[in-house]
């Protein structure tokens, strides 16, 4: 009865009478050689060992038992079709035990490839730049110092402090003006230090009239810029509390007091004030007491009359910044071995003072003076001892301001003005040193206490390191023995801390203190590999830490490292730019244009470059793609580079994310573009990125679309009409189009979404061409009701036949706003709804509004404009739109046209209507019951109607409200999509990796579990065969009539559907409904698959209609968690048939393959990594295929029963046409069910409707093992995938071994819950995959009863 096949089949085909040939197939490149797609890896994960138990089911038999019919079926075989040379390959199950490949679990899946929503995507983006950035432009040092003479109001002790900007006054009295003058040079050197771009005056002791005259200038000078105001009080006496201070008058007989208040006046603001006086906190106190004065004064006088003020608005002084060192009751420390300027010196000469003040502070009986200390080098020289104190001192400081302050503070005062920020941070030393002398500093902004941060004491021990090098140093110099300094250890140390951090404390999200420490390390050669290495690290957390590290200042750092030729800063230079452009690239665009410092990642870049890792050329082109992305200036410099880099990796590059971003870096040179666009044209880059239409990589496919939509014009025709390349950029668009078209029918949501998307850019552009098609397709529709019959078939007329890209175009888009995945259809309606807007607004409106009224399907449709003209706002309702429900099952608006697209068991038939030209019927057809004969005794004990229920959620979408209106070209999100890519962790072990994580642990659980559940199953496949099967552990109401039962592997979870829309989900374990949700397939369909995919770890449903259309759904357990992760159109053209089968499939979890098929006559292969079709083997054969099953390890052979009785073997190793190895004819009815055991002796049975069942071994041409189960008719058949046992349903339930003995015989418990005594067929019998468990279920019966073949209980191992 087999059919003979050409000899080069039997050569070829790898089915041999001596076995299944694996041809030489290592792990490397055997069995999952197909998971490995383009060089992108799918992630292998640890595997319960739950598709390859070895002999299972044989391995508790007795061997001497030989009446045991299971040990004699043993005997002749341990494994079927000659698997044994497989399965006895040690390195090939190890490869398989310790791997196996998640599907539908990437990114794109858990977001439907839509970026974050406006509230998550938190585009409130955190200023860390400094827009208003005010310099100290001009300074007055005023010194009244009066040498000599004593203010009247100080006691001074003999001795007490002398010493003026490191000038002793006292030596040197006969000249009084020349002192006074050296101690000014000294102080204006010491402010100089801090910003030599101030220019400063010097003010010594100075008279009222001169005072006014030179700060009123100063003032007028500066504008709006800031003056600092530097007062030295100690030749005159304390400030009063009124609010005054004093200066001389021109004799220098007596003090003159200048309130506060009057200073204001003649400084204005903005201004730094420092006050280095006794009772300098009168001079704060009062000078917010006259602001506060201003600003009600000013407030007054608004209100009295409308003149506004000359003068400096009240509310500036306000920003004004004061410096004081001590209270208002405090005075001044008068230490001999300090300075009588303190404060000046702490604010000035920072390291000067602090190493005098910790030889002071020190308690060691042989510290040196400090007189004796001479610390050599600049402070500007990083290399010397002085210079490297200076720079551990400025690390410190922020540091200590960072961890203190306020983020919106420490950028004011540390990160606004290199004047103010080194007053500020000389401010903290201040406070430590004076605090000691009962002094209180103030400043304000206010400050919090910083005296006693730990890092003070990192900073003396760099001091202690530094000042006992001092002598050997020094002896050295004098001729001495020969020493070299050795530098601190200091950032070595906090670079070491940092590391700490970020391998223990970084999940805190706390920001760590070294971080401005970090910042400052990338000055220093030595450390800075290790530093930026670090950096990138910590910028890997998140966007978070990005806006830390930005807030700190790490922008101008990484911005001057651009200039570095250096290769070993590349890879972390490179990451920390992709990083910072990943969350604000608007802010950095100008930076990068600047000194062209955008051609460091173009060099990168650049095919040519050396040593460059292609995760690095991806980072590159992703910068560069933000660079030019809505820049004009940055689109012209790279247009002609960077494209023509850009479309050599597109076409070379084996790295998919290289591909994806080059295709995106194209599309954002090309977007609003047109110059770009046409260099584009010369150099045919549209056909390049046309080849990546191909690509096995979904993201890839999306990239090139986005790249070609840019390529198409958006203006209307009549704006280019002019120009005099109209037909050319017509004709390059066409071809375009053109090549796009294939993908209507792509697995991949997000490749769907992206190509309507180009649609309505295409659409808008010719939307007079669209509107012609539209037209004549409401005239044929006239024509086709008045003159034939609804049905009979009547083609449009053959000016609208003619397949045109834009008839194409329109097509695509009315198939697709029938699309199974509602976001995909609802912006496929979009653009319909805009071209009949338009339509009904044009001159041929009555046209067309005559021939809509004429019928009851447009009737249904109530369309709205609104009240603008413009056609891109106009919007149309529909409120009888047929797209899916959502969650709240309420009306979503939908295409006019959509709606009259009726679903039906056929695609082709509910398209012909409009798309494809032929008549449509109203009325949706019956299908007959699947997968056996009808039966007109058959009723269907369903009372919920179609669309009834919790409707799966689409991740980070909602549907479009009444009142949004109709604008094109639709915008993409996928390139903000892209994006988040480089906002997430790289660098980091991912949480399901990293041991103690949650997500671990629970893998770590259910591998427990599942491995728990194979063990526990083991012993019991012995007993399956010999027990009666009647011990009943559940009874489960479904409401409606299950026509498919299935339970899952390890979750112990039951999934029944009925004759409808319905999934139901049962826990069977504890006989609980845990949800009812709709499948949303049209009415007049059914769903005829489901299957679980993902098994060893979170498992996901899978669900097959008739209509052709295959659902995946993640948390089908639960009501509030339901997701529609992926739906398409896995079979089109279904061919309409007395008996359907609808869509069968067979699920292969090793190759990450889905076998479709059913009413087709072809055999479909989607392939999951890729989300496409990877092949279409011919199923040879007229009639429907009723069942597929496949090899679940190597995965090469596959086997479809049809509805003739004929079985046939396919090896997708063979070319397509010649994929067909084997016909079995034995059966001479429908086959119910053909199925291969993932488990046991992997067993091939196949059962049809007359009754009859065979066993097959593929090598052989006749059934090893044939039987009549049941003499009236078959219903259901299902086989055990571990045990050697397979139940047969008709009036009752044969439980039978697998050499044709009967065992047992159940009868399903009615819906009473009693055993009908009366003929009553079963419609559905399934066995669990590992335990002896069976759920059975009678027609016209809505429960399921389960059974188990033993009466103690199955625990639970979760």
């Amino acid at each position: 009865m087999a059919e003979s096949l050409p000899s080069t089949h039997s050569m070829n085909g790898m089915l041999t009478p001596h076995g299944y040939v694996i041809n030489g197939e290592s792990p490397e490149n055997g069995a999952h050689n197909g998971i490995v797609l383009d060089g992108q890896n799918t992630p292998a994960k640890m595997r319960s060992q739950s598709s390859i138990v070895l002999l299972d089911g044989f391995g508790d038999i007795e061997p001497d038992d030989p009446d045991n019919a299971a040990y004699k079926y043993h005997e002749r075989t341990a494994f079927r079709h000659g698997f044994e040379n497989v399965y006895n390959s040690e390195k090939f199950m190890s490869y398989l035990s310790q791997n196996y490949y998640i599907y539908f679990d990437d990114q794109r899946h858990d977001t439907a490839g839509n970026p974050k929503p406006h509230a998550e995507a938190d585009d409130t983006v955190p200023e860390w730049r400094i827009r208003d950035r005010q310099k100290t432009v001009l300074a007055a040092l005023v010194l009244c110092l009066n040498i000599g003479v004593d203010p009247p109001d100080v006691f001074k002790p003999e001795p007490c402090a002398r010493l003026e900007a490191w000038v002793d006054p006292t030596k040197e009295l006969s000249d009084s003006k020349k002192v006074l003058e050296t101690i000014g040079s000294r102080l204006q050197a010491q402010y100089e230090n801090l910003s030599n771009r101030t220019k400063y005056t010097l003010n010594l002791d100075p008279n009222e009239e001169d005072a006014k005259k030179t700060w009123v200038g100063l003032r007028r000078r500066a504008n709006d810029e800031r003056v600092l105001f530097h007062y030295n009080g100690h030749g005159v006496p304390k400030p009063t509390e009124s609010g005054e201070i004093w200066v001389f008058n021109k004799s220098y007989t007596q003090y003159i007091p200048v309130s506060i208040r009057t200073l204001q006046s003649w400084l204005g603001a903005p201004c730094i004030f420092v006050y280095d006086c006794h009772a300098a906190g009168n001079i704060v106190t009062n000078f917010n007491r006259f602001v506060d004065q201003r600003i009600d004064e000013e407030r007054r006088s608004r209100s009295d009359t409308n003149q506004t003020s000359r003068s400096t608005p009240a509310v500036m002084y306000k920003e004004c910044m004061q410096l004081a060192a001590c209270q208002g009751d405090e005075l001044l420390p008068m230490n001999p071995d300090l300075p009588m300027d303190l404060f000046t010196c702490c604010l000035t000469s920072p390291i000067e003072i602090a190493i005098r003040w910790f030889i002071l502070q020190s308690p060691l009986p042989n510290t040196p003076s400090y007189n004796d200390i001479k610390i050599p080098g600049k402070l500007n020289d990083r290399r010397t001892p002085l210079g490297e104190l200076n720079w551990i001192f400025t690390a410190v400081t922020d540091t200590i301001a960072w961890s203190a302050l306020d983020k919106t503070l420490f950028k004011k005062l540390f990160r606004q003005e290199l004047m103010v920020a080194a007053l500020f941070r000389n401010f903290l030393l201040a406070e430590r040193i004076m605090r000691v002398f009962k002094c209180h500093p103030i400043s304000q902004p206010a400050l919090p206490d910083t005296h006693n941060h730990p890092l003070w004491e990192c900073w003396d021990l760099a001091l202690d390191q530094c000042i006992a090098q001092m002598p050997l140093l020094n002896a050295s110099d004098e001729g001495g023995p020969h020493y070299e300094y050795k530098h601190s250890t200091f950032f070595e140390e906090q670079l070491t801390a940092f590391e700490l951090w970020l391998k223990f404390g970084s999940k805190s999200k706390k920001p760590p203190e070294q971080l401005p420490i970090v910042l400052q390390v990338l000055l220093s050669q030595v450390h800075r590999v290790r530093a930026l290495k670090l950096l990138g690290e910590f910028l890997d957390l998140g966007p978070w830490a990005v806006y830390l590290a930005l807030s700190i200042g790490i922008f101008p750092y990484v911005l001057k490292l651009l200039q570095s030729p250096s290769h070993d800063l590349r890879e972390s230079l490179v990451f920390i730019w992709a990083r910072m452009m990943s969350v604000d690239h608007k802010s950095i665009q100008q930076e990068l244009l600047k000194d062209s410092a955008y051609k460091y990642f173009t060099n990168v870049l650049h095919p040519d470059a050396k040593d460059v890792s292609l995760n690095d050329r991806a980072r590159c082109a992703f910068i560069l793609s933000l660079f030019c992305r809505g820049n004009e200036a940055a689109q012209r410099v790279c247009s002609e580079p960077v494209m023509q880099i850009c479309v050599h990796h597109i076409v070379t590059s084996e790295e998919a994310p290289l591909r994806q971003w080059a295709s995106l870096c194209i599309s954002q040179l090309w977007d609003n573009n047109t110059a770009a666009k046409s260099v584009g044209a010369l150099e045919d880059v549209p056909s390049k990125l046309a080849i990546l239409l191909n690509d096995g990589v979904p993201e890839v496919r999306v990239a090139a679309l986005v790249a070609l939509s840019a390529f198409l014009e958006i203006s209307e025709p009549e704006n280019t009409a002019s120009t005099g390349y109209n037909t050319d950029i017509e004709d390059r668009e066409v071809q375009v189009v053109y090549s796009t078209l294939k993908l209507t029918g792509d697995g991949s949501i997000m490749v769907r979404k992206e190509i309507i998307v180009l649609f309505s850019r295409f659409v808008k552009h010719y939307a007079s061409k669209f509107i012609d098609i539209a037209l004549k397709q409401l005239e044929a529709e006239k024509t086709r009701k008045n003159s034939y019959s609804a049905n009979e078939v009547q083609y449009l007329p053959p000016e609208f036949r003619h397949s045109t890209v834009y008839v194409g175009v329109w097509k695509a888009l009315l198939a697709m706003s029938t699309d199974p995945f509602i976001e995909v259809a609802e912006m496929a309606s979009k653009v319909v709804d805009y071209i009949f807007v338009i339509l009904l607004n044009s001159p041929l409106k009555t046209v067309a509004r005559h021939i809509m009224e004429s019928s009851p399907r447009y009737m249904r449709s109530e369309m709205s404009l609104s009240d603008k003209n413009d056609s891109d706002t106009l919007s149309i309702r529909s409120q009888s739109s047929m797209l899916p429900l959502q969650r709240s099952q309420s009306p979503q608006p939908g295409s006019v046209f959509a709606s009259t697209l009726r679903k039906s068991a056929s695609i082709a038939t509910s398209l012909r209507n409009f798309a494809l030209g032929y008549n449509g019927v109203d009325a949706s057809p019956v299908v007959s019951e699947i997968n056996h004969p009808p039966n007109a005794n058959d009723v269907s004990v369903s009372s919920i109607p179609y669309g009834s229920g919790i409707h799966g959620m689409t991740a980070r979408f909602e549907t479009r409200k009444l009142s949004d209106p109709l604008v094109l070209p639709l915008q993409s999100g996928f390139f903000q999509w892209s994006c988040e890519y480089f906002q997430e962790p790289q660098w980091e072990i991912t949480e399901p990796e990293e041991p103690g994580s949650v997500n671990y642990n629970e893998r770590v659980w259910r591998r427990m579990r599942n491995e728990k559940t194979i063990a526990y199953s083991q012993p019991q496949k012995n007993m399956a065969a010999k027990s009666p099967w009647h011990y009943q552990i559940g009874h489960l109401n479904n409401v409606t009539q299950p026509t498919k039962i299935v339970m899952a592997q390890f979750e112990p979870h039951l999934v029944a559907v009925d004759d409808r829309d319905g999934v139901t989900v049962w826990n069977w374990q504890e006989n609980q409904k845990l949800m009812r949700f709709c499948n949303e397939n049209p009415v007049g369909t059914k769903i005829t698959e489901v299957k679980f995919l993902n098994e060893d770890d979170i498992p996901v449903l899978m669900t097959g209609a008739g209509d052709g259309v295959i659902r995946l759904y993640r948390n089908y357990e639960s009501e509030e968690k339901l997701q529609l992760i992926c739906a398409w159109r896995a079979l089109t053209d279904m061919l309409p048939a007395n008996r359907s089968s609808g869509l069968v499939a067979d699920w292969q979890q090793g190759r990450g393959t889905m076998l479709v098929g059913g009413d087709v006559k072809v055999v479909r292969l989607w392939d999951a990594p890729r989300e496409y079709c990877v092949s279409d083997i011919p199923a040879r054969s007229g009639s429907p295929i009723t069942s597929l099953t496949s090899d679940q390890v190597a995965g090469h052979i596959f086997v479809a029963g049809f509805g003739d009785g004929a079985l046939r073997v396919y090896d997708r190793r063979i070319d397509p046409h010649n994929a067909m190895v084997k016909v079995w004819k034995y059966h001479k009815s429908w086959v119910l069910n053909v199925h291969m055991q993932r488990g046991g002796a992997r067993e091939l049975a196949s059962g049809s409707v007359d009754g009859k069942v065979h066993l097959w071994d593929l090598r052989n041409d006749s059934p090893i093992v044939s039987f009549t189960a049941h003499e009236r008719g078959m219903r259901a058949m299902h086989v055990h995938e571990h045990a050697p046992i397979l139940a047969t349903g008709s009036e009752t339930v044969k439980i039978w071994r697998l050499n044709g003995e009967s065992t047992a015989t159940v009868r399903a418990v009615s819906s009473g819950g009693y055993i009908s005594r009366g003929p009553q067929f079963v419609s559905a019998v399934s066995f669990h995959p590992h335990h002896m468990v069976m759920a059975v279920n009678n027609a016209h019966d809505a429960h399921m009863t389960l059974y188990n073949c033993s009466p103690m209980p199955i625990p639970d191992f979760s």
